[in-house]
């Protein structure tokens, strides 16, 4: 049975919040619904710390006062916490400005976006039970089995971290999940531009002409007025009808109900005449007023040695026991053989493990061939595939080979630092 202690007092919140500003790290989870509103519906916030587990009643007292522990306290350790964040900066207007995320760090670690439970089980021998996890948090009061439910999910979260951090240091890999932790956060302050929704519909990159301007408007003002009315967008307009309406702009309202997908029943007499503004809005957008989604158009001459990199990706993925994700995307391969200067594969640790690799494949001077037991070998060459001075644009005409003498060997990597 966790310990844990019920805040529903305005006095003890600010009491909790001057005992974890000293804390040198803190456990911090949430419980909301989403279902059928706009903005998540913040139920219940659960904080951990060297005094103790908390659990605070958002219906009870004002938590916009954690945005001092969030900008002045120690380090947030949370898993998985991007819905968390949204909240919090919502109620709080704030978020903390350093934290650990424990499904980022065991990324790192050989785990495939593994769960809580996972964690916990696997790293401190602890069983979480999941009974309550679609309990409705809304109730009051809460039942005995909900609050244990609860407290459990940051119960553990200090140790977890701890345990984290001695593998991670193990591996000489802490400073690799800060980076990665701080550009997780950072990506959660980012506010999205009602502009950009419209590249989110399906089948959108395909508009073309006027049907582009009226998606990008239609879209911001299905969002407006979803966050007007605290409705799921869905209810205000679906996708398709968006769609629709984008490849068939309605004049007038009698051509509005015909477009496929829109429900005349959702429609107040304002919001008819606010959508068919957009509409026109919409048609008579210029160019330059478009926010076109960002087109990806990477060398094709480059397609063989991004396969041949994505390949080897792969494999490294597995003998580091990273997270691919966290190594590279596709994007990232494209970007280095195309002699982007400020790609990630050019910079810092991802350069030492991937970037510099990568670039000698491409340039033939490192080759990749099947190992005989479903592995695949890279060694260096000794002559390189391309002339002298060749650069990585290049790099399409890259060969596989299978003249190497063994795979990047265990104690290859032990050298290098990488294991």
């Amino acid at each position: 049975m966790t310990s844990y202690s019920y805040v529903t007092s305005q006095a003890r919140l600010d009491e909790l919040v001057d005992e974890l500003i000293v804390a040198p790290a803190y456990g911090l989870d949430t419980e909301f619904h989403r279902e059928n509103t706009y903005y998540p519906h913040l139920a219940l916030l659960q904080l951990s710390g060297p005094s103790g587990i908390f659990l605070v009643d958002p219906f009870a007292v004002d938590i916009a006062v954690l945005s001092r522990l969030f900008k002045e306290g120690g380090i947030a350790i949370v898993h998985a916490a991007s819905q968390d964040f949204e909240i919090l900066d919502r109620e709080c207007g704030a978020i903390p400005h350093t934290l650990f995320d424990t499904q980022i760090a065991a990324g790192f670690l050989g785990f495939r976006m593994p769960s809580l439970v996972l964690l916990l089980r696997d790293l401190l021998g602890v069983t979480l039970e999941k009974e309550d996890r679609l309990t409705v948090w809304t109730d009051r009061p809460l039942t005995s089995g909900q609050m244990e439910y609860a407290a459990a999910d940051v119960a553990s979260l200090l140790d977890l971290h701890q345990k984290l951090i001695a593998r991670l240091e193990e591996r000489d890999r802490g400073l690799w999940v800060e980076e990665e932790c701080e550009l997780f956060r950072a990506s959660r302050i980012e506010r999205r531009h009602r502009n950009t929704l419209w590249w989110k519909l399906k089948g959108a990159r395909k508009l073309r002409g006027l049907s582009r301007g009226v998606a990008q408007t239609v879209a911001a003002w299905r969002d407006e007025q979803a966050a007007a009315c605290n409705l799921p967008v869905g209810r205000v307009l679906s996708d398709m009808a968006i769609m629709a309406i984008a490849g068939k702009p309605p004049r007038d309202e009698a051509e509005l109900w015909k477009a496929r997908g829109v429900e005349r029943r959702r429609f107040r007499q304002d919001m008819v005449s606010s959508l068919l503004y957009s509409v026109r809005e919409g048609r008579s957008l210029k160019h330059a007023q478009l926010r076109l989604p960002p087109v990806v158009t990477p060398d094709r001459s480059l397609d063989a040695a991004a396969k041949l990199g994505a390949a080897w990706l792969s494999q490294l993925s597995v003998d580091l026991e990273i997270e691919q994700r966290f190594l590279a995307t596709s994007d990232d391969i494209f970007a280095l053989l195309s002699g982007k200067a400020d790609c990630r594969l050019s910079q810092g640790w991802r350069q030492e493990i991937v970037g510099r690799s990568m670039q000698q494949i491409a340039r033939g001077e490192l080759a990749l061939a099947c190992d005989g037991s479903g592995g695949l070998e890279l060694r260096e060459c000794e002559n390189s595939f391309l002339p002298r001075g060749k650069d990585v644009e290049s790099a399409g005409r890259v060969h596989a080979t299978g003249d190497h003498r063994g795979r990047w060997s265990r104690a290859d990597k032990k050298a290098s630092g990488f294991d």
